[in-house]
């Protein structure tokens, strides 16, 4: 009777860590899915920050389509849009809702070519350096972009990431401590076999092994029952919630390693766990183990 109590006691330890291990994990999870759409965000408003070159007003487009294929070519381009002095004409009619062009009696504005950048270099420094670059081009009469825009993007970008770094941060904190307390309560009921074990000879290791082994295999019950869940949540949010666009914030080997991060986070943390917990009632003697 008393064996029995004891596997049933050990069992039900063991569903108490894969449950604990599977709730941390999948919030981690969701962290994660958090931090990749942050990052997709974070691109899409710095690939969306416009440099305009303006041309010549008699630019020849033989010239227009060489300049293009040139700035095509440098490695911090994403895409770019050739905007001809009457696009432009029309789009400022739009704006300011009358023609000015008929006012005026002829079209004032440059032909354009609109640049956008690669999430990477759309930032102060390397903006910088690519104004300048297309200034030495003599093909173009003057650089236009949004310095103040570019300086507020990046720095609120900025604020953000630390932000969840930080959260990120002192949850893998929260979440260690509660998955350790949680084993260390479960071997807790097993400290005098432990103690045992010690007193007749057995090594650290010895004892240590079947408790991280069985550690392990929680942490990575775990782990998969998080994968599940957290793949489930996502794809009823993306669902209901299409405009978040979650399932296309990452390509698919990104959120396979995403889960992978998972597993490794079951299995560290509770292999280093347990192997602390075992520790501890080793380290301790008997009047303490009374103690406790």
């Amino acid at each position: 009777m008393t064996e029995v109590s004891v596997r049933r006691r050990f069992r039900t330890s063991s569903v108490t860590i894969v449950v604990s291990v599977s709730l941390v994990l999948v919030m981690l999870g969701l962290l994660g899915v958090l931090v990749l759409k942050a990052r997709d965000v974070s691109n899409y408003v710095k690939e969306n920050i416009k440099i305009t070159a303006f041309l010549d007003q008699d630019a020849k487009d033989v010239d227009v389509i060489a300049l293009q294929k040139s700035i095509d070519a440098e490695p911090w381009r994403r895409s770019t849009e050739f905007v001809s002095k009457e696009d432009a004409a029309k789009t400022l009619q739009n704006d300011l809702g009358e023609d000015f062009v008929r006012t005026l009696g002829f079209n004032p504005l440059q032909p354009s070519i609109e640049i956008f950048l690669k999430a990477g270099y759309a930032n102060a420094d390397s903006i910088k350096w690519i104004e300048q670059d297309l200034r030495d081009d003599s093909r173009i009469k003057d650089v236009y972009y949004q310095k103040d825009m570019v300086s507020a993007v990046n720095e609120k970008m900025g604020s953000i990431s630390l932000v969840i770094i930080i959260f990120s941060a002192a949850l893998l904190f929260i979440a260690v401590g509660l998955i350790f307390n949680t084993i260390r309560l479960s071997i807790y009921s097993q400290r005098f076999l432990i103690r045992t074990m010690n007193l007749v000879g057995a090594t650290q290791k010895f004892i240590r092994r079947p408790f991280v082994t069985k550690g392990i295999l929680n942490g990575i019950a775990g782990a998969l029952i998080a994968i599940v869940i957290t793949t489930a949540i996502v794809l009823i949010l993306d669902k209901n919630f299409q405009e978040l666009d979650l399932i296309k914030v990452a390509d698919v080997q990104t959120l396979a390693i995403l889960c992978a991060l998972q597993i490794v986070l079951g299995i560290i943390i509770t292999w280093i766990s347990t192997a602390l917990a075992v520790r501890k009632f080793l380290r301790q003697g008997t009047d303490a183990l009374y103690a406790n």
